[in-house]
């Protein structure tokens, strides 16, 4: 250390006469009162449910069997015996008129545009159109109605053979010109069925045809539509 360095002055103050400092009293804390212990609630337990009585269901009462009607078994009818019907042959009647060509009676037939030329003679009842049984040639039932009507309403029906020539129109056409041809032949071949054949109307030419389109119309009768505007 050099000269210039003051030296530290000792302090008269010794230890010993130093003044005591006296600790700061650290105040105390009261402690916190302990809460009283809270009393509990005692719950009641619930009360227990009563069981319910189940009703006893009585049971059903068993239905009594029903005792199933003994059906009497139907009786067996009796097998009829078939009566044996003799297949009667009509004879054919006698005409009453000789023929001109000596083997046939003719008459012509006419409707819309069918012509019909039928020739009847004394025979087993064979019906021949064009060279066809009319039940081949004629497929609606109408139009062979028609035609055999002729032989029943005069009783010679199975007594003679007819044969037709049939040409132009329609099948139903044909089958209204045979009818007036075989009315015809039959009025030459006994004179005595005429009332019977007018009264059915066999000997009554059919005039209606078809009506013919008109000019300024698509058909006989119908109109175009109208228009205004």
């Amino acid at each position: 250390m050099t000269e210039d360095t003051p030296t530290p002055e000792k302090s008269d103050v010794t230890p010993d006469t130093a003044t005591e400092v006296t600790p700061k009293a650290t105040p105390e804390v009261a402690p916190e009162p302990t809460p009283a212990p809270v009393a509990k609630k005692e719950v009641a337990p619930e009360p227990t449910p009563a069981p319910v009585a189940k009703k006893e269901v009585a049971p059903e009462p068993t239905p009594a069997p029903v005792a199933k009607k003994e059906v009497a078994p139907k009786p067996t009818p009796t097998p009829v015996a078939k009566k044996e019907v003799a297949t009667e042959i009509k004879t054919a009647p006698t005409p009453k008129t000789t023929p001109q060509d000596g083997h046939w009676w003719w008459g012509t037939g006419r409707r819309k545009a069918s012509v019909a030329r039928v020739r009847i003679r004394p025979g087993t009842g064979q019906f021949i159109v064009n060279k066809k049984d009319l039940t081949e040639y004629f497929t609606e039932l109408r139009d062979h109605k028609d035609i055999v009507n002729v032989l029943e309403k005069t009783n010679t029906k199975g007594s003679l053979d007819v044969f037709v020539n049939a040409n132009g129109g329609g099948y139903t056409g044909q089958a209204g010109a045979i009818l007036l041809g075989l009315g015809r032949a039959l009025a030459k071949y006994d004179p005595s069925l005429d009332g019977i054949l007018r009264a059915n109307g066999f000997l009554s030419r059919d005039p209606r045809r078809v009506e013919r389109k008109k000019p300024g119309q698509p058909g006989a009768r119908k109109r175009f539509q109208f228009s205004k505007r």
